[in-house]
Order: C-alpha cells, then structure tokens, then sequence
C-alpha cells in the first residue's frame, strides 16, 4: 500500500484526535524487505478488509514518524494510531518488558512467541495500558548475534572494551557491560551512519536486520552469540483504542495475529535461509562459546531478580532453566 505523505505530514503537526477518522496511521522504523514492513503490509490489508472499508490504513514505515521511542509518544498522544514497535524503546515505558531480554532465556522463538501468546503477554499489557498504550500483539525481533567490524568474538573476553551500540534497552547495556565492553545506545535509524564513522566497533541484532540493513557490508564479522531475544510489540494509543466498537477491536487484534504469523516465521526462517546468503556477500560467521557467555552474564539475573522477583522466577520456570 503505498503512503499517503501529504496525510503523514500533516498528522505530525496535528492537535491529538485531529486526524480523518477513518485513517489509520501504522507506523514502524523498518524498510523495505524487512519482516515487519512484510506484516504491516499485510496488517493493512487485513484490517481495511475486516473493518468493512470503514478504515483507511495509512502504512509509514522506515522512520518516517521519527524513532521508535517518538512513535511511541505520537500513539498515546493520538498522533499515529499503531506502531510495530521495539522491545528496547517500550521498555522505557513499561519496564517489564524488558525482562524478556534476559541473557539466554529462551531456548528458541517457539519458546518465546508460546510464553508471549499467554499470561505473560496480558501482564506486559496491563502495564502497557497503565502507560497509555495497548498491546495488540507481539510480533519478533529475533535472537540477536554480535557484529563487528575487524574481528569475531567466540569468547567473552574478545568483546572487552568493545564499542558495542545497542538499542534503548537497559537490559542490553547490562548484558554487554557485564561481558566487558562499551555499550552506548542509539537510534536504529542512525546506525548505519555510526558504523560507517567509526563510532562503534559493532552492534548486535537478530540476522534479519543485520542483512536488510545492510550492516554486514560495514561489519562482516558475524558472532552467532544468541544472547538474548527481543520482541516487537504491536501497540495502538489507548485513546484511540478505547473509541473503537468491539468489532473493530477485534478486527485490529485478529489482524495482528494473522499477519503476526507471517512475520515470526519470517523472522525464524531467516536465521537458516541468511547465512549462506551473507557469507556469499562476505560476511565471516563464527560459533560463540555459549557456555562461557552464558557464565560471563549470570549476575545480570541477580540484579532483575532484585527488582522483580516474582516475574522472573514466573519467566526462567516458563522457559525450562
């Protein structure tokens, strides 16, 4: 569906609620080839098609509403309607969220999308709409492995000092400062710039947006590490959501289901599918020694467990540790 920018526009400079009506405004920071700019293609045509025509779906992705952080203020104030969002920038809102992030706690995506379909995923949402925001769904953003721009890191020790960006997420930065490097969040839509200038030595991402980045050209050392999962959790303004009639509502959350589906095995697929692809293009794959990161970041666990017990011993018996 192709954007409607004159509308994008003038939604960014829009008084909350001012926007058409019938227009709804779906928002993410991935571009074209992406599997979340594949689902919010299809959660488009889904959601227009069970709204009756009643709804228009405007689809802006790549940033161009500004970050996921500013997405995220524009749907509570009612400027976009919907965001595929990130795990790292909503849980500057809803700090729970980021306990999925803990190093190594799902075995594989299965394992994850199982335990967000259910108590744990109503939990995130009730704190969400605490915040002004609900949760329509998760979608996935991946396992995630380090890049780097000189070397491969199979062993803790060959990150230290690592200039490492990660997302808005505290739970990254304490992942990699317990591994011995420098992490520094950024913007993803500023990435690549900061690779390409030297800012950081590398960064850490699920393969899929490493390669539609493009980020292998400019860090093609590739660590398969698996240290920690991130989710995409698809969220609407709650102002916005709480003015729809039940079937909408239900038509919003189905989409996000259907088209969920299609993304997560997207995503999943790709881990397989991508390395030969990579290596092809001159990215230099390493294995992690898994057991050695997994020791390096146990103290991470002691600092959540702290602060939110009860959730993280409910997610660790969830996922089998």
């Amino acid at each position: 569906m192709k954007i409607n920018v004159l509308a994008i526009l003038a939604a960014t400079t829009a008084f909350a609620g001012s926007a058409h009506a019938d227009e709804v405004i779906f928002a993410h920071g991935a571009n074209p080839g992406n599997p979340r700019y594949v689902a919010a293609e299809k959660w488009a045509e889904l959601f227009a098609s069970c709204s009756g025509g009643a709804h228009t779906v405007n689809h802006a992705p790549s940033a161009t509403m500004g970050n996921d952080v500013e997405m995220l203020t524009s749907a509570t104030a009612g400027v976009i309607q919907i965001s595929a969002n990130s795990q790292g920038a909503m849980s500057q809102i809803v700090p729970e969220i980021g306990l999925l992030g803990l190093p190594f706690l799902f075995k594989d995506l299965p394992t994850a999308w199982g335990i967000l379909d259910g108590e744990v995923g109503e939990m995130i949402d009730a704190r969400a709409q605490n915040a002004g925001l609900k949760i329509l769904g998760f979608w996935d953003n991946g396992i995630r492995n380090v890049t780097h721009t000189s070397k491969n890191v199979a062993e803790p020790g060959d990150l230290a000092g690592m200039k490492i960006r990660t997302p808005p997420d505290q739970m990254t930065v304490d992942i990699f400062e317990a591994l011995g490097a420098s992490p520094a969040p950024l913007a993803w839509s500023e990435l690549p710039t900061a690779l390409q200038s030297g800012v950081f030595d590398g960064q850490e991402n699920p393969l899929v947006n490493i390669y539609s980045a493009k980020l292998h050209e400019i860090t093609p050392y590739v660590t398969l590490t698996g240290h920690k999962y991130e989710s995409t959790p698809v969220v609407a303004g709650l102002g916005w959501w709480s003015g729809l009639d039940e079937a909408t509502q239900t038509c919003a959350l189905e989409a996000t289901a259907e088209a969920g589906k299609i993304q997560r095995d997207l995503v999943l697929s790709s881990d397989v599918d991508l390395r030969p692809v990579m290596e092809a293009e001159g990215a230099i794959f390493a294995e992690a020694d898994k057991a050695a990161y997994q020791a390096a970041t146990a103290s991470v666990y002691d600092k959540y467990a702290e602060q939110y017990p009860e959730l993280v011993a409910a997610l660790r018996t969830a996922a089998g540790l």
